[in-house]
């Protein structure tokens, strides 16, 4: 294990060589937008060239402590240099230790914040009571985290529900605990829309996208399509006279986004454009993970949001995350977003799952 990830390493100190002297060329500074990009991209990889530039010294010096053990005559000598390797051979653990873990947060995209899709699916206006529930869930679990909820755009019913919400999740590690989120939640319970007490069966999809920054994702203004429209509301609720919503198509792939929650129209370009980063960013990755392995499935736009991820059963006061087969007991205090545990086993389940795919790829 320990040479792949040393190899993975080389590669990545060799493209942050390049990025010093990219960066200095003349041709880059000219370029404000491609220079950015450079300068982020390096300052990515310093976080991992500096600990490994540490781990290669630590190597070279394991290896004369070594010869020191096995070819020494004094036996004093070769006394301390068997203690002096058994403490490089613990600070390396360590160090390696610590390198994985930024390996592995750096392909996730970890330290980023999040835009977060929830939709109302199967069981109408409890899909959407249901999906309103979530969107509390999440934003109670962020409250908690210090963490700021930024609603970009929503479309409430008139019971309370939700049929669907666009925001963000604005915070360090957002992405990390947050991405294990997306696919299909499932309810069992009996509505407050029912009137017999029989117990109904639901569902809502959530999609947990990594916010990017304009460096990241180049879009030219002539693959924008562009409408404004009238905000609309249930029940005449939030309606604006002026056309201040609005609609952006990514011509090239396809992708639309809608913001109606501002009365800015403005301020709904400007969400809109975040929302669209972060959709063709997640689409790009995509494209990539699907040209490293065929076989490697992603969250978003593979079909793996149709899959039951949950299921929330409120008359036995259960959770259950299928993916890793685990439950709580405490529905109350879940929905309340006290979610930590689940997410905790989430990551580590998936930490375990990445770090096999870093020591299988060459």
């Amino acid at each position: 294990m320990k040479d792949n990830i040393l190899q993975k390493l080389k590669v990545l100190y060799e493209r942050y060589m390049e990025l010093e002297k990219l960066i200095a060329e003349p041709a880059t500074l000219a370029n404000p937008a491609q220079y950015g990009t450079y300068m982020k991209e390096r300052g990515n990889l310093s976080k991992i060239v500096q600990p490994y530039l540490q781990l290669t010294q630590l190597l070279k010096q394991k290896e004369e402590t070594g010869r020191m053990v096995s070819e020494g005559e004094d036996k004093e000598l070769q006394h301390l240099a068997k203690e002096e390797l058994q403490q490089i051979e613990e600070k390396e653990k360590e160090l390696l230790e610590d390198i994985t873990n930024q390996l592995l947060s750096r392909e996730g995209g970890g330290e980023r914040s999040v835009i977060m899709e929830l939709r109302a699916g199967t069981g109408g206006e409890e899909a959407a009571l249901f999906a309103a529930d979530l969107f509390r869930m999440y934003a109670k679990y962020a409250e908690r985290q210090g963490w700021k909820v930024e609603v970009f755009d929503s479309n409430p019913t008139e019971l309370g529900g939700l049929k669907e919400a666009i925001f963000s999740v604005e915070g360090d590690g957002a992405y990390e605990k947050l991405r294990h989120e997306s696919g299909t939640h499932r309810v069992q319970r009996i509505p407050a829309t029912e009137t017999q007490g029989r117990i109904h069966t639901s569902a809502a999809t959530v999609a947990v996208l990594p916010e990017v920054e304009d460096v990241e994702i180049n879009i030219d203004p002539k693959d924008l399509k562009i409408e404004t429209m009238r905000s609309s509301g249930p029940g005449g609720q939030k309606v604006n006279k002026t056309s201040s919503a609005v609609r952006m198509t990514h011509i090239p792939t396809g992708i639309t986004v809608r913001c109606q929650d501002e009365k800015s129209q403005h301020k709904n370009r400007a969400k809109a454009m975040r929302i669209l980063r972060s959709r063709l960013y997640e689409f790009y990755e995509e494209q990539e993970r699907q040209k490293r392995d065929k076989a490697r499935r992603g969250q978003i736009g593979t079909g793996d949001r149709s899959e039951k991820i949950r299921t929330y059963n409120f008359p036995q006061n259960r959770v259950t995350d299928h993916r890793i087969n685990f439950s709580l007991y405490d529905l109350e205090k879940f929905m309340a977003g006290h979610i930590d545990e689940m997410l905790e086993q989430l990551q580590a389940h998936s930490k375990e799952e990445q770090l096999k795919q870093l020591v299988a790829t060459p």
